[in-house]
C-alpha cells in the first residue's frame, strides 16, 4: 500500500476513534497514538504542542508518544516555534542545519512539523513528528499529516 493510501486509512480511523469526543486532550491523544504505532519506528517522536492559553506567545507539550519532550517553546524558536510563528507545515530534511534547533532529543536527524487550527481558524497547536532517520519525511507526509490535523478540533 502506498504512503498516501495509508494516511487516508489512518484518518479514517482516527475519525472514527475520536467521533463524538469533546475533549481535544483525547483527540490529540488519540492521533499521536495511532500514527506512533502506524510508522514506528520511522516516527520516533509523534506529539503536540499546544498554543498556552495564559501565555499565547508560547508552546506548552500536549499528548505525545516518544522520549521525554521539551516543556515549552516560545514562538518563533526551533521548528515547532517557527512553525506556530509561520503557521506553515515544514519539512527539515536535516535538523542539525536549522537555524536555532531545540534539540529535546538528540536522538532526533530530521523533522515534520504542521500548525493544527481550531474552530475559530486560530492556532491550537503543532503536530510535531520526529525520526532518528535524516531525511525521513515528503510531500505525501506533509498532505497526509495536514488531512489528519484538520480533523482534530472539536466545532
Amino acid at each position: 500500500m502506498d504512503k498516501a493510501a495509508v494516511y487516508r486509512d489512518l484518518k479514517a480511523e482516527i475519525e472514527s476513534v475520536v467521533a463524538g469526543e469533546t475533549s481535544v486532550t483525547a483527540r490529540y491523544a488519540t492521533a499521536s497514538c495511532i500514527l506512533a504505532q502506524a510508522f514506528r519506528p520511522r516516527f520516533f517522536w509523534t506529539g503536540f504542542y499546544v498554543v498556552d492559553p495564559l501565555k499565547d506567545r508560547e508552546l506548552v507539550v500536549g499528548p505525545y508518544q516518544g522520549t521525554l519532550g521539551c516543556l515549552r517553546i516560545p514562538f518563533g524558536k526551533g521548528v515547532c516555534g517557527h512553525v506556530a510563528a509561520t503557521e506553515e507545515a515544514i519539512i527539515v530534511p536535516d535538523v542539525h542545519t536549522f537555524p536555532g534547533h531545540i534539540a529535546c532529543d538528540s536522538a532526533t536527524n530530521s523533522e515534520i512539523v504542521l500548525p493544527v487550527f481550531g474552530a475559530d481558524g486560530k492556532l491550537a497547536a503543532v503536530l510535531d513528528i520526529d525520526s532518528t532517520e535524516p531525511d525521513a519525511f515528503d510531500d505525501a507526509d506533509r498532505e497526509g499529516l495536514s488531512a489528519i490535523c484538520e480533523i482534530l478540533l472539536v466545532a
